[in-house]
């Protein structure tokens, strides 16, 4: 999933300054699981926002709503009323739910009150971990499930540095040598013969080199 964390309330403050009719859109996936941006966010979010713009005499009016996923047309339409009646929104979805908002409503301000920060999983609860950079060139199936390119501080497809210890990775000694990983991995499946096949170079035109990336499926398109 899509992990990100809330914008500071004194950036968030300043974001906003402009306007006096300003709506709040959660969005109730990725961001929800995070944290950062479900429906309860909002709420919190709302409210001291309210209480902070009290204490400075500024008017201003909040409205709050929530959509299951803002980066898909079929549950933007849902917060559409609200999103026309206000002066800005304040995103609480990743930068792709900001763009398709900012897309579909050309003449009203989409503002982001989320920091996207990477992909990732819950690794348990309240903690977050990156374990994918969507290279669009996956190899996990040499790696034993494990991407050494986001879990490798030096990125490394062909073995570990000589300086990881005791399991523990030389940049980092709080965080798993993913390359011990991997070798544990790739025991436990039997698949200790991945370690000799020659990983080459990184394919970089599959990555964010090139441009934004688009992906088409026609047997899907109407």
């Amino acid at each position: 999933m899509i992990v990100g964390e809330q914008k500071p309330i004194s950036e968030i403050k300043e974001i906003i300054a402009p306007y006096k009719k300003i709506l709040i859109l959660g969005c109730g996936t990725c961001v929800k699981t995070c944290f950062a941006g479900g429906e309860d966010e909002v709420a919190v979010l709302a409210s001291a926002l309210r209480l902070a713009c009290k204490k400075d005499g500024k008017e201003i009016e909040i409205e709050e709503f929530t959509v299951e996923r803002q980066c898909e047309d079929e549950f933007i339409r849902e917060g559409a009323p609200a999103i026309s009646r206000n002066e800005g929104v304040l995103s609480l979805a990743c930068g792709a739910g900001v763009q398709a908002l900012a897309r579909r409503f050309v003449k009203i301000p989409i503002l982001p009150g989320v920091n996207t920060t990477f992909i990732g999983v819950l690794e348990k609860q309240g903690v977050f971990t990156e374990e994918c950079s969507g290279c669009g060139d996956c190899m996990l199936a040499i790696f034993g499930g494990i991407c050494p390119f986001t879990r490798c501080a030096k990125k490394l497809l062909n073995g570990p540095c000589g300086g990881s210890q005791n399991g523990k990775c030389e940049v980092n000694p709080e965080t798993d040598c993913a390359w011990q990983l991997i070798i544990e991995r790739l025991k436990i499946l039997g698949q200790m013969d991945n370690l000799r096949a020659y990983v080459p170079p990184k394919n970089w035109q599959t990555g964010l080199s090139g441009g934004p990336r688009k992906l088409v499926r026609e047997d899907h398109i109407i």
